[in-house]
């Protein structure tokens, strides 16, 4: 707790008095607080399904194919193409996963990968902290906000947000492969007005996580827009989703709004993956993937929204 205290302090520092902290104690600072973090979930989430299981309620351990989702989503994950958006598409095809309970398993399973991939590229991109630690805390807030909302909506109203998220994040995966998005600048922070348009914007996009659209292409487009290298996004949303992912994700496990089977599915076949991309795959011919990955989301989006509208 100690260190989240820090990690809070310096990005209340930073935003009112403009003081610097060190790029090396800001990297340490954020390497300890999201250790913290995954042990802390970790237990949480280990001593509720211990409860569950002592009081009956039966969950299952997961199935081979529920691991090797995880394993590929979270390693194209690392490379930028997002996990929530193809693992959704996986869900619903092999009808794995009800509908209502997608959004919880796709936030509590993706937890440990999403926190590995920040410890190891936060490590690697330097970006400003007073550009940093601000985004990551809003995004954070605004998971902890959506969470609330997304947990009590009835079948309903979750698939019609996934299906309406999902469409829009294939058009912005869409946009992004057509050229029509720009490829960004050689930035490493933001300043003045673009400074409030991207910690606002992170914000609402935290808000959107817990709904299952995926912060990874949003923010990547978000940072191209306001002038930075599509390099820093790679630790703004992963730094974020790795500090809004557990807070929300403790929500899902405590209203029991995921399928343990699934989540603990793609959590153990995420984090090997995650390394194997990182330090094993430097690049890939990645354009084939992302034009997959855009057709199939575009299905299972309409695909949401057909059943929404029968219904209805």
């Amino acid at each position: 707790m100690k260190f989240i205290s820090y990690f809070v302090a310096s990005t209340i520092c930073l935003t009112v008095s403009g003081c610097n902290v060190h790029s090396k104690d800001l990297s340490a600072g954020l390497l300890v607080t999201f250790a913290v973090l995954a042990l802390m979930f970790g237990l949480i989430w280990a001593r509720r399904l211990y409860l569950m299981r002592k009081q009956g309620i039966a969950w299952h351990w997961p199935k081979p194919v529920e691991i090797i989702i995880g394993a590929i989503t979270d390693f194209f994950d690392t490379l930028g193409i997002g996990s929530f958006a193809p693992s959704t598409a996986f869900f619903r095809l092999g009808k794995l996963v009800p509908d209502e309970l997608i959004p919880g398993t796709l936030n509590v399973g993706h937890t440990l990968g999403t926190i590995t991939q920040a410890l190891i590229f936060i490590q690697i991109v330097n970006v400003a902290p007073a550009t940093l630690l601000p985004m990551i805390l809003t995004a954070g807030a605004g998971a902890w906000l959506g969470t609330s909302i997304v947990g009590s909506l009835p079948r309903f109203h979750i698939r019609i947000g996934m299906g309406s998220a999902l469409l829009v994040a294939a058009l912005i995966m869409l946009c992004s492969l057509l050229g029509v998005l720009p490829a960004g600048l050689d930035a490493l922070e933001l300043t003045g007005w673009k400074w409030w348009v991207g910690v606002i914007g992170n914000f609402i996009l935290g808000m959107l996580m817990p709904l299952g659209i995926g912060l990874y292409a949003p923010c990547m487009i978000l940072v191209s827009l306001l002038g930075m290298s599509p390099m820093a996004a790679f630790p703004i949303m992963m730094g974020s989703c790795a500090f809004l992912m557990p807070i929300s994700s403790v929500g899902f496990i405590r209203n029991q709004k995921y399928l343990p089977s699934a989540a603990l599915g793609l959590a153990i076949g995420g984090v090997p993956a995650v390394l194997l991309a990182a330090y094993i795959v430097k690049s890939l011919p990645l354009d084939y993937v992302r034009w997959i990955v855009v057709v199939v989301v575009l299905i299972v989006a309409l695909s949401l929204l057909r059943m929404a509208w029968r219904e209805r």
